[in-house]
C-alpha cells in the first residue's frame, strides 16, 4: 500500500510538472508570436525602436536600434547579442538612464504609455514607451535635432555645385524647388553654356524663368553657381549690375573684414544708411570666436558651404541673421560675399525655449533647497527667540541678538524671494480694495523714494475689488516703486494710478494672452533714464540687473513675475530710452459668490493662559527644530510629547491611556509623511486638532491636508510666538 501510495503521488507530481511545462511552452511560444509580429511592424522605422519585457530585458531591437546602440552587429537580426536591458542600451544617450526608465515605465503600467523630452549634449531626444498587451513594452527613441543646413538654405539663393565634367553635384532646396526635379548634369538643364554675369531663360517647373547667373570658383576645380533674379532689362550686365536691387541682403566684404558694399536689403537689416568702409565686427556680433579668423578662414576656402547665426549691433530692436559666406576672385584677388538671412524669429523661438527650461530648472532647485534651508532657519531663529527671553535690552548680548534675528529674517526672506519667480510659495489670498492697500502702503513708499522723488497716486474712484495676497501685492508695489526712484537718481516723479478695465476680446501681448473680462490695472510710471529695446525681455529674469555688483540681487522684478501670475494676473512693461518706463499690472476683478450670513469670529484667546493642561504631540525628524519648537511650547505652559518620525509618534500613541489635544507635524518626513501618519491616527482619535509645519509651499500637500479635519497649516520659518499662537487657535 504504501509503495502504490508513493507511486500515486510521483505520477501526480509528473502530471503536475508536465501540465506546468507545456502551459510554460504555450506562454513562451505565445510571447515570441506577438514579438516577432511587432518586430515586423517596426523594422523599418526611422526612430531606434525596442521591445522589452516588463523587467526591462530586451527580447529585439529593429534596424535603427541596432545601429544606434550596439558597436557590431553579428548576431541574429532582430534579436540582441545578449541578455540586455533597456537601462543598458540607453547608457549610450543618458547620464543616469536607470531613473528615467523607471519612471517612464512606472507611468506606463498606470496609463499605458509616457514619453519625455530630455536634454542631452548632442540635442533633445524624445523617450517614449507604450505597454502592448501583457508583459511586453515598446521603447522607441528619437532625435530632435535643428534643422540642417540644407533646410536653413530653402530661403536664399537657388545654388548648384558642379564638378570639373558639368556634373551636379548638389543642388539646394530653393534650386530643387525652382526646377521641380534634381538634375545631374549641367547639359540638361540647358544647352548653351552658363558664365559669369549672363542672362538666360530657363525650364523651371512652373514655365520660363528668366534668371542672371552668378558663378564662383571653389576647390579642387569645382564651380557654385547662383541663380540671381534678373535686372531691369533682359540685356546682358555687369557682373555687379543689379546688385543693389536684389532681393536678398548682400554684402561684399574685404580680406581684412571692411565692407566695400551693401546692396538695399542689407542696408535695411542692418538699419543702417550706409555700410560701406565699416568693419563687420563691428556690426555683428556673438560668433563665439574673432570674425577676423573667420574671414581668414572663409578667404582661405575653409569656410565653404557654412553658416552662422549673429547677432546685428542695433539699438533700436534686437535682429539676428545666419550669415553664408562666399570667396570670389575680383582682379585675381579673392575677396568675401556674406548672404544674409533674417533669423530673428528662428532665435526668438530658441530664446523661448532656454528661457523656460532655465526658469524651470532655478524653481525646481529653489523648491529644492526651500525645504532643508528653511529648517535650518527655523532652528536659528527659534533658539535666538528663545535667547531673547532671558535678555533685556540692557543686556549687552542684547544687540548681538537682534542682529542674529534681523539677518535671519533677512534670509528667509530671500528665500520667499526664490519660491515666488518659481511660483512656489504659499499665497494666503484675500479680497482687497487697492484704494486702501495703497494708502495703508503710501506712508512707506514714500520713505523708500525719499526727498528727492515725488510720489503721486492717482485712483479710479469705483475701483472693483480684487482677491490677492496682501502681503505678497505689497511686495510687488514696493519693488517696482523702488526700481522706478533707482533708476531716477536725479530725482523725478513716480506716479501710481488705479483704474478699470474691460477687455472685450482677448489681448495679445508679449507672447501672453489676457482672456477677455474685468481686471483692475495698476501702473507704475517713472521719468528716469528708461530700458534699451534689447533688454525689455531680459528685466524679468532672474539675477538679470543693470545695477553695479552689490546694489541690487536680481530678484526684485523676477519676484514681481512670480506672485503676479501665481495671483492669475499679467505684468507689461514699456519703456522709452530717456523718457522713463511704465510697469503695468492687472489683476482680474474678484467675483464674489452668493451672501451667506456672517458667521460671528471667535475671540482671540492669550496664548499664555490657554489650557495649561494641554497635551501637544510634536513630530519633527529635524532635531534642532524638534528641541526649539518643544521648548517654546512648554514654555508656554503645555505638556509636549516628543517623536522623531511618523512610525515613532504611532507607536507612542498605541497607549490608550496618553491623552492627546494636538498634533503638530511636520509634512516631509523619512518613511511615512506627516498627512498619512495623521490620518491614521485620527482614525481612533477623531477630535485631535491638527498643525502642519513645513517649508515647502502650502500648495505642495494642499490636496492631502484637505480631507484632514480640524487642521491648519504654519509655513517654516516660524517664530516662537507664531507657533504658540497657531496651537493656541486651535485649542479652541
Amino acid at each position: 500500500m504504501a509503495g502504490l501510495g508513493l507511486l500515486a503521488l510521483g505520477i501526480g507530481v509528473s502530471a503536475a510538472a508536465i501540465v506546468l511545462i507545456v502551459m510554460g511552452f504555450v506562454r513562451t511560444r505565445g510571447l515570441r508570436a506577438r514579438v516577432g509580429q511587432l518586430n515586423q511592424l517596426v523594422a523599418h522605422d526611422p526612430a531606434a525602436t525596442v521591445v522589452a519585457d516588463a523587467e526591462g530585458l530586451a527580447f529585439t531591437l529593429n534596424t535603427a536600434a541596432r545601429a544606434r546602440f550596439l558597436a557590431e552587429d553579428t548576431d541574429t537580426p532582430g534579436e540582441p547579442p545578449s541578455v540586455l536591458g533597456i537601462t543598458d542600451l540607453l547608457t549610450s544617450c543618458f547620464a543616469n538612464p536607470g531613473s528615467i526608465t523607471y519612471r517612464l515605465q512606472k507611468k506606463a503600467e498606470k496609463d499605458g504609455n509616457a514619453s519625455d523630452l530630455v536634454a542631452t549634449r548632442n540635442g533633445h531626444v524624445n523617450v517614449s514607451v507604450h505597454r502592448v498587451g501583457t508583459g511586453l513594452y515598446l521603447w522607441r527613441v528619437e532625435d530632435l535635432r535643428q534643422p540642417s543646413a540644407e533646410h536653413g538654405e530653402s530661403t536664399l539663393l537657388p545654388r548648384l555645385s558642379v564638378g570639373r565634367g558639368g556634373t551636379i553635384l548638389f543642388m539646394n532646396a530653393a534650386a530643387r524647388k525652382l526646377f521641380g526635379k534634381r538634375v545631374t548634369s549641367l547639359e540638361r538643364l540647358t544647352s548653351t553654356p552658363l558664365s559669369h554675369g549672363q542672362v538666360t531663360v530657363l525650364d523651371g517647373a512652373n514655365g520660363k524663368v528668366t534668371c542672371m547667373i552668378c558663378e564662383i570658383a571653389a576647390s579642387g576645380g569645382r564651380r557654385e553657381i547662383f541663380f540671381l533674379p534678373p535686372p531691369g532689362d533682359t540685356a546682358p550686365a555687369a557682373p555687379t549690375s543689379g546688385f543693389d536691387g536684389l532681393p536678398v541682403p548682400l554684402l561684399k566684404v574685404s580680406q581684412d573684414g571692411v565692407i566695400s558694399r551693401a546692396n538695399t536689403e542689407a542696408l535695411k537689416l542692418l538699419g543702417r544708411d550706409d555700410a560701406h568702409g565699416v568693419r563687420l565686427s563691428d556690426l555683428m556680433e556673438g560668433l563665439g570666436r574673432p570674425v577676423g579668423d573667420w574671414l581668414a578662414d572663409a578667404v582661405a576656402g575653409r569656410e565653404q558651404n557654412s553658416s552662422e547665426f549673429l547677432r546685428i549691433s542695433r539699438r533700436d530692436k534686437e535682429v539676428f541673421v545666419q550669415v553664408v559666406l562666399k570667396r570670389v576672385f575680383e582682379d585675381g584677388a579673392p575677396a568675401l560675399v556674406a548672404v544674409l538671412n533674417d533669423a530673428t524669429e528662428l532665435k526668438t523661438l530658441e530664446a523661448q525655449f532656454v528661457q523656460s527650461q532655465k526658469m524651470q530648472a532655478i524653481g525646481q532647485l529653489a523648491g529644492g533647497v526651500a525645504h532643508d534651508f528653511n529648517n535650518l532657519l527655523t532652528a536659528i531663529s527659534g533658539h535666538c527667540d528663545l535667547l531673547l527671553l532671558r535678555h533685556d535690552q540692557g543686556d549687552p548680548d542684547y544687540s548681538d541678538l537682534v542682529q542674529i534675528n534681523q539677518n535671519t529674517n533677512r534670509a528667509a526672506a530671500l528665500v520667499s524671494q526664490l519660491l515666488a519667480f518659481s511660483r512656489k510659495q504659499t499665497l494666503r489670498p484675500e479680497v482687497l480694495d487697492l484704494r486702501e492697500t495703497l494708502s495703508d502702503l503710501t506712508h512707506l513708499l514714500n520713505r523708500l523714494v525719499g526727498e528727492k522723488v515725488k510720489l503721486t497716486l492717482e485712483h479710479d474712484p469705483v475701483l472693483r475689488t480684487v482677491r490677492a495676497d496682501k502681503r505678497q501685492l505689497e511686495q510687488v508695489m514696493m519693488n517696482l516703486v523702488v526700481n522706478a526712484r533707482d533708476a531716477m537718481p536725479e530725482g523725478g516723479e513716480i506716479r501710481v494710478k488705479t483704474e478699470g478695465l474691460t477687455l472685450k476680446s482677448p489681448l495679445k501681448r508679449d507672447r501672453a494672452v489676457v482672456a477677455p473680462g474685468d481686471y483692475v490695472l495698476i501702473k507704475v510710471q517713472d521719468q528716469g533714464c528708461g530700458i534699451a529695446p534689447d533688454k525689455l525681455q531680459k528685466v524679468f529674469e532672474p539675477f538679470y540687473t543693470t545695477k553695479r555688483t552689490g546694489e541690487g540681487t536680481g530678484l526684485g522684478l523676477s519676484t514681481v513675475y512670480g506672485i503676479i501670475k501665481q495671483t492669475g494676473g499679467f505684468i507689461f512693461v514699456d519703456s522709452v530710452v530717456g523718457q522713463g518706463a511704465c510697469f503695468s499690472v492687472l489683476l482680474p476683478v474678484h467675483m464674489p459668490e452668493v451672501e451667506a450670513a456672517p458667521e460671528p469670529q471667535p475671540v482671540a484667546a492669550d496664548p499664555v493662559s490657554v489650557r495649561p493642561d494641554a497635551v501637544i504631540l510634536l513630530v519633527e525628524d529635524e532635531a534642532p527644530v524638534r528641541a526649539f519648537a518643544s521648548r517654546a511650547l512648554r514654555l508656554r505652559g503645555f505638556t509636549v510629547l516628543e517623536a522623531d518620525s511618523a512610525e515613532a509618534a504611532l507607536q507612542l500613541l498605541e497607549d490608550p491611556e496618553v491623552e492627546v489635544n494636538v498634533f503638530v507635524t511636520d509634512v516631509v518626513m523619512p518613511g511615512m509623511d506627516g498627512p498619512s501618519w495623521v490620518r491614521q491616527a485620527l482614525t481612533d482619535r477623531p477630535d485631535v486638532k491638527v498643525v502642519f509645519v513645513s517649508g515647502y509651499a502650502e500648495e505642495s500637500f494642499h490636496d492631502d491636508q484637505s480631507d484632514i479635519p480640524n487642521s491648519t497649516f504654519l509655513p517654516k520659518p516660524f517664530s516662537l510666538t507664531e507657533l504658540t499662537e497657531t496651537v493656541s487657535r486651535q485649542l479652541h
